[in-house]
């Protein structure tokens, strides 16, 4: 008997053929990494993905912005500050000269009231040189030229705070430095932070660290001309870079071909 056109369409009808790994020990898995599928790898950077908190975008955007637009110089002055031996040097003198703590300072008027109580003499008074702190009793000391050598920070904010200072320190022929950071001066004298610290003198030990000091604070920040006269910024990203340079070269040939054609 022939057989029926139905046998005939099922045995047409091939089962599907399951694809055999190289290695049946080490079988194939395909990963899918869209959503609802795999995790992503560990190792890649997802921080352009991250929502980041609005402080640290305005930070950034500030960065940036410093880095496009063009500084003056009075404020660009500000990023050129004492380099990392020279500071080392600087706190280290200047934590020699720190301000006394509110309890030191509180033990100091019991024992002068003891001493006074009983008619001897007193011995524990103040010491004799310290770092001055605070926007208005440094500018004051400046301008009555009792300041020696003046500390600026680079971070202060806003920076008008601090911006005419440094024409202030020229004028009046005080040395001046540029440090990093606020906190760190603020640590000298026990706050959070401070804009400007400075020194009205020192011991006859440290004259000698001081006198070197002073002379690199003249040479780098009163008498460098440079620091008055260079702008800052102007930096665009890596796109506008890259369009300047075609932009550049496409001037270049330009010329290169009417130059050409006069030639000829």
């Amino acid at each position: 008997m022939a057989p029926s056109k139905k046998n005939t369409k099922k045995s047409a009808i091939k089962a599907p053929v399951k694809k055999v790994s190289a290695n049946p020990l080490f079988p194939a898995r395909p990963r899918s990494t869209r959503i609802g599928g795999n995790i992503r790898p560990l190792n890649r950077d997802l921080s352009r993905m991250v929502k980041w908190p609005k402080y640290v975008r305005i930070q950034r955007q500030r960065a940036v912005l410093y880095q496009r637009l063009k500084v003056p110089p009075q404020i660009n002055q500000f990023t050129k500050t004492l380099s990392k031996n020279s500071a080392a040097t600087l706190f280290k003198l200047f934590n020699s000269y720190r301000p006394a703590t509110k309890a030191v300072k509180k033990q100091r008027n019991k024992d002068n009231a003891a001493t006074a109580v009983k008619g001897e003499t007193n011995n524990t008074g103040k010491d004799k040189f310290q770092l001055k702190f605070g926007l208005k009793h440094v500018t004051t000391l400046i301008e009555e030229k009792k300041a020696t050598l003046v500390a600026i920070a680079c971070d202060v904010n806003p920076i008008e705070l601090v911006v005419w200072l440094p024409a202030l320190c020229r004028k009046m022929d005080i040395p001046f430095v540029i440090v990093k950071d606020k906190a760190r001066l603020g640590a000298l004298v026990h706050q959070k932070t401070a804009a400007v610290v400075c020194l009205t003198g020192v011991e006859k030990g440290d004259q000698a660290t001081f006198s070197k000091l002073s002379e690199m604070a003249k040479d780098q920040y009163n008498n460098n001309k440079d620091l008055t006269r260079t702008w800052g910024g102007g930096i665009m990203g890596l796109k506008t870079q890259a369009k300047l340079e075609l932009r550049a070269k496409a001037v270049a040939a330009e010329e290169e071909k009417k130059a050409k054609s006069l030639n000829m």
